[in-house]
């Protein structure tokens, strides 16, 4: 059958965003809220999976319709800066194409109009990121539009730093605009302890959180009833349970429920099994390798002494299969942590903080 309501693709915006209204209605009356409030700066902090690039994207969407140029998510790391300028030029083509005066720093030609920028009053500083995004929020302003940009996958780095200080001093000469961050509970808590980024602690925090499943299951419901998909309220259930709050694993199992139904909609318990199956099987060569890419043998070892465990794992008992020091152990599990794989549950416990990981390690011989 023809799937009409599912986008089974990581990180691109779904067409209907499941069990997030209340976050996303946060966000936007962030925009909304005057220049300079603390609501203007926002750090979305949640795990692997959860949705935060596609919150991103669904506010992006919202603030290019109600008055703002965007850079849409740019992920923090070398050359990001640059990119947020040609992101930013971009959306306000109209704009900047039209406009009399250049931004200083030279053309971006390849976008098809040229920025060049010659400021009234050259300094020293006139080619520097703050001073461009200065000279785009200026003339945005002219236009009665503001300024949103937006990092993903933050890091505490110095092109994260560049990016925070130049929007605290953009607001500190009362430029309209607004900066959304998104990023690892771990790598959010180092940017948060910058020295150099202490007004970050004072901006809004969004914790996202997995989806709850009654929620998928009414979406899941409304969809199947409308394509002619027959399946048990159990059978429903079942699905949204199985995807453990992932919109992500949501849209996959949608999908193949979908694709693998008759024309006539009918779908037998061998084929349910076979689409949550195939699902959880891409989600894992999706997601869960891609999270393992480029750990070491010592991370893997440590995650590896996790899978023994069902649930939350104790670090005395990880330490213990791997043949380490609780001390030496704790090494991994900080590392671990930062890249967003396992989460603390309580003092001295942990677990695996991405769907399926557990599952997929174990898969490999774990």
């Amino acid at each position: 059958m023809e799937d009409r309501f599912f986008s089974p693709s990581f990180g691109n915006k779904p067409q209907v965003l499941v069990g997030r209204s209340n976050e996303l209605r946060e966000l936007t009356e962030g925009l909304d809220s005057k220049p300079g409030s603390k609501e203007r700066a926002r750090l979305i902090i949640g795990q692997r999976g959860l949705g935060k690039t596609v919150l991103m994207l669904e506010v992006a969407d919202y603030a290019k319709s109600h008055g703002y140029i965007v850079a849409s998510p740019t992920i923090a790391k070398k050359g990001m800066e640059q990119k947020i300028i040609e992101k930013l030029l971009s959306s306000g083509n109209n704009i900047f194409e039209h406009s009399r005066r250049r931004i200083s720093g030279g053309a971006f030609g390849a976008l098809g109009f040229s920025v060049g920028i010659e400021t009234e009053k050259p300094s020293k500083e006139s080619g520097s990121f703050q001073a461009k995004l200065s000279e785009i929020c200026d003339e945005a302003a002219k236009h009665g539009k503001g300024v949103v940009i937006m990092l993903d996958e933050v890091q505490n780095n110095a092109y994260t730093e560049e990016v925070a200080v130049a929007y605290q001093e953009l607001v500190g000469e009362e430029k309209n605009i607004a900066m959304i961050m998104a990023g690892l509970p771990a790598t959010i808590s180092g940017v948060l302890n910058n020295r150099v980024l202490t007004f970050l602690t004072r901006s809004s925090k969004l914790y996202l959180e997995p989806i709850n499943y009654t929620e998928i299951d009414t979406y899941y419901y409304k969809c199947f009833r409308e394509m002619g998909i027959t399946l048990s309220e159990e059978q429903i259930m079942d699905a949204a349970v199985q995807t453990e709050g992932s919109p992500y694993l949501m849209q996959l199992i949608g999908h193949y429920i979908t694709v693998l139904a008759g024309d006539d909609g009918f779908m037998d318990d061998t084929l349910y099994s076979r689409a949550i199956s195939t699902a959880k099987k891409e989600y894992m060569n999706d997601l869960c390798e891609v999270a393992l890419h480029g750990i070491s043998g010592g991370d893997m070892a440590f995650l590896r002494a996790m899978t023994d465990d069902p649930g939350s794992s104790k670090i005395q008992h990880v330490a213990e299969r791997m043949g380490v020091s609780p001390a030496y152990a704790q090494t991994y599990k900080k590392r671990m942590m930062e890249a967003g794989l396992i989460e603390k549950v309580s003092r001295g416990e942990i677990r695996f903080a991405v769907p399926m990981l557990r599952e997929y390690l174990i898969s490999l011989g774990a």
